[in-house]
């Protein structure tokens, strides 16, 4: 069974940054897709940013040009870095990951945004 471990998560003013880390127990190279979700209350999980194989990622259209996923493949880890925060990117962080063997997701961050 594959674990994934959200961490990062906190409370930030508007305008401020966090970065989640998310620790995969097994290699990350034996996924062909990553990704982060998130889920505000009273909100279907929305995806956040979404890397595939060989090298493509793409990014929801309220996090462009604020959000960027990387990994570390030494690390097994998987991050999302987060920028300019408001108060609507407030909700549960979700890391995931898909395999010829199943997917897997984690239990999630919570991130909240507010002055």
């Amino acid at each position: 069974q594959v674990q994934l471990v959200e961490s990062g998560g906190g409370l930030v003013q508007p305008g401020g940054s966090l970065r989640l880390s998310c620790a995969v127990s097994r290699s990350i190279d034996s996924f062909y897709a990553m990704a982060w979700y998130r889920q505000a209350p009273g909100k279907q999980r929305e995806l956040v940013a979404h890397f595939i194989k060989p090298g493509i990622t793409t990014y929801g259209d309220s996090v462009k040009g604020r959000f960027t996923f990387s990994r570390d493949d030494a690390k097994n880890t998987l991050y999302l870095q987060m920028s300019t925060l408001k108060p609507e990117d407030t909700a549960v962080y979700y890391c995931f990951t898909a395999g010829v063997r199943g997917n897997y997701w984690g239990q999630g961050t919570q991130v909240t945004v507010s002055s």
